[in-house]
């Protein structure tokens, strides 16, 4: 029996597609020499669950569909999921290479050793490593499924403290460049791009409350009030860090974002409470009526927006450059808002050309029907 679809799901897919375009054309907006600090930290920091809430989406709808009453099919689920995520991933990885190639006149690319390189750690283009990640989580999944049966809020709790302080140690303790092994220093240094160990807390914490969802749901009825506010409370928290490091300590905006991310302390708790909150916030009861139809659209063109929208910043960004202009505020609001709009547009018009030749949205968003 199919399950009834839960559209918090695709909504919250929608604002965290908005937030990681916002993440990449913050980066963008920091060519210019004095940014508008809290235009950063909109772009930087407001977006940072945007990233691991999208494990938490795919663990819930994996486990949300997992029938309970038959063996879990390790086989047939790697291959349906190498077709949704895996042939995606290799094409758009020998796509960006190809093009930066041809970009940059650069043919270092297109040697075998470091093709393969680029495709283990999701180099092919900044946004990719997400994909490698994800998938590193799939191979593991009865690990996953044997987590989550034996899971409790308690165990969820201590998780959730072991996960910070993972965290923690990878992101401000570990130095991977003293390790002597050129091959192990490779791995350690790049290790954000495939260490599942970051986000396993979202990702079980995803697959646990899709298995327990009837509970959760009375849950966010009777502590809506009590989730909005621990998610203000925590989004306060993450943006005071945020100017405390600015003009208590000295740092620079670039060097402010990269210490206040997503894998901070403050950062954990902010994407738990951003995740819990959204899923209140877009439950049906809850989520604003006029703004469905465009949820739902942003929802549906997610994966695509995902996957293209480093090229219109690209593209948009030589724009720019060849005429002459800075990059102020107005300006990357009008880029951000120019960015989404495109590659929006491009998602619309190549989910059609799929429809009509399916090979299209199979190799290029993993649908095949």
């Amino acid at each position: 029996m199919a399950k009834i679809r839960i559209p918090a799901i695709e909504y919250i897919r929608g604002v965290s597609m908005l937030g990681v375009v916002g993440i990449h054309v913050g980066s963008q907006y920091l060519s210019n020499s004095s940014p508008n600090l809290a235009l950063v930290a909109l772009f930087e920091i407001v977006t940072r669950f945007s990233v691991p809430i999208f494990f938490f989406i795919s663990a819930f709808g994996l486990f949300y569909h997992l029938d309970k009453k038959i063996p879990f099919d390790y086989p047939s689920f790697l291959l349906r999921r190498a077709r949704t995520v895996l042939i995606p991933y290799v094409v758009w990885s020998i796509f960006y290479m190809l093009h930066y190639t041809v970009l940059y006149r650069d043919t270092m690319l297109l040697h075998l050793k470091v093709f393969a390189k680029y495709l283990f750690f999701g180099f092919g283009s900044y946004q990719l490593y997400f994909m490698v990640i994800l998938l590193w989580f799939y191979l593991l999944m009865p690990f996953w499924i044997w987590i989550v049966q034996r899971m409790t809020p308690k165990r969820l709790v201590v998780l959730l403290l072991l996960q910070i302080a993972f965290d923690y140690w990878s992101s401000y303790l570990f130095n991977a460049y003293a390790i002597e092994n050129t091959y192990l220093r490779t791995l350690a240094v790049n290790r954000l791009n495939y260490w599942v160990m970051h986000y396993v807390f979202i990702f079980v914490l995803g697959g646990w409350l899709a298995v327990h969802l009837d509970a959760f749901r009375m849950f966010m009825e009777r502590h809506y009030r009590g989730l909005m506010a621990f998610f203000a409370a925590s989004l306060v928290s993450i943006l005071s860090y945020y100017y405390y490091l600015i003009f208590a300590r000295g740092y620079d905006a670039i060097g402010a974002i990269n210490t206040a991310h997503q894998l901070c302390p403050l950062g954990v708790i902010y994407t738990l409470a951003a995740t819990l909150f959204l899923f209140a916030l877009f439950t049906p009861d809850a989520s604003p009526i006029v703004l469905r139809p465009v949820l739902s659209l942003l929802g549906r063109h997610s994966y695509f927006v995902y996957l293209a929208h480093p090229l219109a910043i690209t593209y948009l960004g030589f724009l720019l450059e060849y005429s002459g202009h800075v990059m102020t505020g107005p300006l990357a609001l009008t880029f951000y808002v120019t960015v989404v709009l495109l590659t929006l547009f491009a998602a619309i018009v190549m989910r059609r050309i799929g429809d009509r030749f399916p090979i299209i949205n199979g190799l290029t968003i993993g649908v095949w029907n």
